[in-house]
């Protein structure tokens, strides 16, 4: 859709020369290929000289521009593009635009996406009637400028059908078109505007819109890869859907999503908003790396936030600077440090969680409750840190002998005083280490990472499941050392220290911060005396598992030290810290009485347990370079020194970032009209579509923001009432011909339902549909043996009572098995964020529609509804029309469908037996099959 460049116009940069340099010229002279030392990304580079001397651009000067001759030559050796990668030379047209560009001084420009937008000026037009909203403007503006008029308006039926489903999922009754038309008659205007605000309130908005965000948010029941098993997240599918019925603004919608847990006094429910970023995928799978996995998983965070947010193929920057937009591969690193210091770990329990009481008056307690346990648990161990610092006199432990069982493994001291595991060193495996006893009053170990160099990275992390320490003397009898605390140099999330004196599985250990060095203090209940024969004998023992992950985290490197020192014991025996663990008990306690479930949620770490970001080299997370500090990418206007996802969240829905208002808005008018202003609602930059009234974007987005407050509802009320969504769908065939996919808005949007919508559709014409609202997900029906191939051996068992009719955003979501139904309608499987689906056509939806057992279900009630709407069968069959699609069937459709059902009632009385399967009587089960052709029909499945 983009314009010719006149003789004698000015040469726009962005619109008529960058989308040139992008297709012909970047992929070898761009942001990770630059050939003959030549860049097309920034200005200094085009102005500069490349490998042969010479000046690519020359302004005023296409002569003496290096550029221009490449482009001329007829010498295969020195043409551009090269006749390998271009066999044609570059259109003549497209050579005259950039010497023009040249000639009239080459002025360079960001790309139009990375310029903050401005409120243009409306348009004028001829037919000044026509507009309703500012939006129309931009619109006819447009149309006239192509010599093309807008289609006439749409039927009241036709509007209301749209707008029903558009803004609730949902279609309209009879009787809403009946009341809509008997209130047109008096103000067509005011009639419009009253049903657009009654469904705006209806709490099917939420349910209808969620759905968009549930594909960026790559929301789903399962956790992903491999096994795949259950999570409970659906809280957040919930407030998600509370959020856009309450219509709160996008800018606190977002940043309560991507930090709630950071704002200044998060409310209940802000916690649970955080689990958008816990949407990503969870890699169970034993014997994987969970450091990768982590890692893999704050990867997506940072490129679902791009994609979701900005609509920037932010992901490229991951392995180089970006090849069609100036941004360098550092950025994606100190964007990345954002979302590197979260608690979460990549272990089977999705932690951290938070419980979502079962009754929401008691929310708000949890969250204080929570709060309190971890500010009470940081207390209790930093005081007890900060007098184990200050202790001195620490001998290294010299050890006379060593053991590692089973003996696959081996232990060893080396002449530093650090313990070396090596060999093979299963789970439950446990190191004994001997020494001659000393007196003690602490002991000290630290673990080191295997190698000095911070680059490198562990395989695994360290946990100590338990320790023992024993003192045995000459005869073999052998005593233990009580052991009152573990103090740890900082609190890892969910791990307690005192876990390793009681062989809990967790303990104290490197594994949630691995490749850093950590400490920790063992305190005995009293100083140890050992007798003059005995000797020290210390286990450490290896779980099986580390809170229900698989993972061998074995000590591989560590030492072992001890202090007379008396001032720790003297600490943790002291009444005030017996007072201080009595009080977290209390507070544990009532914590417990609450009673709910707990969902993943996002919790960044303490400030002394910050985990530092480096470089990936390539994208390599093996070779790492320099520390990365968080920060916005230097090609937009950013905060000085941001420090956290807040900060972030801040930036993205403000005014410095010139994407997100052009992105949401850009997207709803997608959802609405079919297709978007930039079509390629994932991607803004160079490589991405160019958006077809540009202006009218801007006004989009400014008035979004602006004018409506990031307030959405009354934004789309707009839209839903202006001239350009009025318009019939019905277009004449020189249109089609000029604009077959609609995108100058010459005549109304239609479009096929959505998946959910094919479902919801159903259940609400058949009667069927349940208004229940929120909770865990259901199981509708759905074909046998879908999940014959999941792995956790789960099976789906088949929904009762209301649940099996819920709206489908609340059917079960499982990645490696999605539901059939939807999948074939083009939703996505939810693995990573997706912010469109792209409609297809084919034989497989039919079979869904025609044949699904559900499907059936649906045509079975809906061809009751129709057997008690009137006493005869043209009467049923008129009601059933209307009642699916507001019209009155047309005589030769009304003719076709009576032969329908006559035909069918002979084949069905014939086989008796297919006919008992639909319904008593083949009567009956021959308007089950035309209530089946009904609603798998054209005009069911459009909007």
């Amino acid at each position: 859709m983009g314009t010719d460049v006149l003789v004698g116009e000015e040469v726009d940069f962005n619109r008529d020369v960058r989308p040139l340099l992008t297709k012909n010229c970047t992929t070898c002279h761009g942001g990770v290929k630059m050939a003959g030392e030549v860049s097309f990304l920034y200005r200094e580079d085009v102005l500069g000289k490349g490998e042969s001397g010479k000046p690519v651009v020359v302004p005023g000067d296409p002569g003496a521009s290096e550029m221009i001759r490449r482009l001329l030559t007829s010498d295969p050796d020195d043409r551009m593009p090269p006749p390998d990668h271009h066999p044609k030379p570059l259109p003549k047209e497209d050579i005259e635009t950039l010497t023009r560009w040249i000639e009239q001084g080459a002025e360079w420009g960001d790309h139009w996406a990375f310029e903050k937008p401005t409120e243009p000026e409306l348009p004028p037009v001829r037919n000044s009637d026509w507009p309703k909203q500012k939006a129309d403007h931009f619109i006819l503006a447009r149309l006239e400028a192509e010599e093309l008029e807008p289609s006439p308006e749409a039927s009241l039926a036709e509007w209301l059908r749209r707008a029903s489903l558009d803004l609730t999922g949902l279609p309209p009754t009879p009787g809403d078109l009946d009341s809509l038309e008997q209130a047109a008659a008096t103000d067509r205007e005011a009639a419009m505007e009253a049903t657009v605000d009654r469904l705006l309130a209806s709490p099917a908005f939420g349910e209808r819109w969620a759905s968009m965000w549930l594909d960026l948010a790559r929301y789903a029941d399962t956790t992903g890869f491999e096994k795949d098993p259950h999570r409970d997240i659906w809280p957040w599918r919930d407030w998600v859907i509370r959020a856009l019925n309450a219509d709160m603004p996008y800018d606190e919608f977002s940043t309560k999503q991507l930090a709630g847990d950071l704002l200044p006094d998060p409310g209940p429910d802000d916690f649970i908003a955080t689990g958008f970023h816990r949407n990503t995928q969870n890699n169970t799978e034993g014997g994987t790396d969970d450091e990768e996995w982590r890692m893999e998983a704050v990867i997506d965070r940072v490129n679902t936030t791009w994609t979701a947010w900005n609509a920037t193929t932010f992901s490229c920057v991951q392995c180089h600077a970006h090849p069609y937009e100036p941004i360098p591969h550092e950025d994606y690193y100190r964007f990345l440090a954002f979302f590197n210091n979260s608690e979460d770990v990549d272990i089977n329990n999705d932690f951290p969680r938070t419980k979502v009481a079962d009754k929401p008056e008691q929310q708000a307690e949890v969250v204080r409750l929570e709060r309190a346990i971890r500010t009470k648990r940081t207390e209790i161990n930093r005081t007890a840190r900060e007098v184990a610092e200050t202790l001195g006199d620490w001998r290294t432990l010299t050890a006379t002998k060593t053991g590692a069982h089973p003996d696959t493994g081996q232990l060893a001291q080396n002449p530093q005083g650090e313990f070396i595991s090596s060999g093979t060193n299963p789970t439950r495996s446990h190191f004994q280490i001997e020494a001659e006893a000393q007196p003690f009053s602490a002991m000290r170990i630290r673990i080191l990472p295997e190698s000095d160099d911070p680059k490198k990275w562990d395989e695994q992390g360290a946990v100590i499941g338990r320790l023992v320490a024993r003192l045995v003397d000459g005869e073999g009898q052998a005593r233990e050392i009580a052991m009152r605390e573990v103090i740890a140099d900082f609190l890892a999330g969910q791990w307690d220290p005192n876990e390793s004196l009681r062989g809990g599985g967790a303990g104290f250990g490197e594994y949630p911060m691995m490749k850093q060095p950590r400490t920790a203090w063992i305190v005995p209940a009293e100083p140890v005396v050992p007798g003059p024969d005995e000797t020290l004998v210390l286990e450490i023992h290896h779980s099986a598992s580390c809170n229900g992950d698989n993972q061998n985290t074995v000590l591989r490197r560590f030492t072992v030290e001890l202090t007379t020192d008396p001032s720790l014991v003297d600490h943790v025996k002291a009444e005030p810290r017996a007072a201080a663990w009595k009080e977290l008990d209390a507070i544990k306690a009532q914590y417990a009485a609450i009673k709910g479930r707990t969902i993943p949620t996002m919790q960044e770490r303490d400030t002394d347990a910050t985990r530092p970001t480096r470089l990936f080299i390539r994208g390599n997370r093996m070779s790492l370079d320099e520390i990365m500090e968080p920060a916005i990418p230097v090609l937009f206007d950013g905060p000085e020194n941001p420090t956290n996802r807040l900060d972030m969240a801040k930036w993205l829905v403000g005014k410095d970032n010139p994407l997100a208002g052009r992105v949401l808005a850009n997207r709803l008018w997608a959802e609405l009209f079919g297709i978007g202003i930039v079509e390629t609602l994932e991607d803004f930059g160079s490589s991405g579509a160019l958006p077809t009234h540009p202006e009218l974007l801007d006004h989009l987005a400014l008035r979004l923001r602006d004018h409506h407050q990031w307030h959405i509802k009354p934004f789309l009320k707009e839209l839903v009432l202006s001239a350009a969504y009025r318009q019939s769908h019905k277009a004449k065939p020189e249109l089609m011909a000029k604009d077959p996919r609609n995108q100058l808005v010459a005549r109304g949007p239609r479009q096929r339902l959505t998946a959910e919508m094919v479902r919801d559709q159903a259940l609400k014409v058949s009667g069927l549909l349940s208004s229940k609202q929120f909770g865990p997900p259901v199981y509708p029906p759905q074909p046998d043996g879908v999940w014959s191939t999941v792995y956790s051996g789960e099976q789906w068992t088949t929904s009762q009572g209301e649940d099996r009719y819920r709206r489908g955003i609340y059917t079960y979501v499982r990645r490696t098995a999605g539901f059939p139904g939807f999948l074939t309608f083009d939703a996505p499987s939810r693995d990573l964020c997706s912010a469109r689906r792209i409609a297809t056509n084919t034989p497989l939806q039919a079979l869904v529609t025609l044949n699904d057992p559900a499907h059936i279900e649906f045509a079975q009630a809906f061809a009751d509804r129709i057997g008690k709407a009137a006493p005869d069968l043209t009467g049923q069959l008129i009601w059933a029309y209307r009642e699916l699609t507001l019209d009155q069937p047309a005589p030769a459709t009304l003719d076709t469908l009576i032969a329908l059902h006559g035909q069918l009632v002979k084949e069905l009385t014939a086989t008796p037996e297919d006919s008992t399967k639909l319904a008593p009587t083949p009567e009956q089960a021959a308007m089950v099959m035309v209530a089946n052709t009904l609603l798998n029909s054209d005009l069911a499945l459009n909007r």
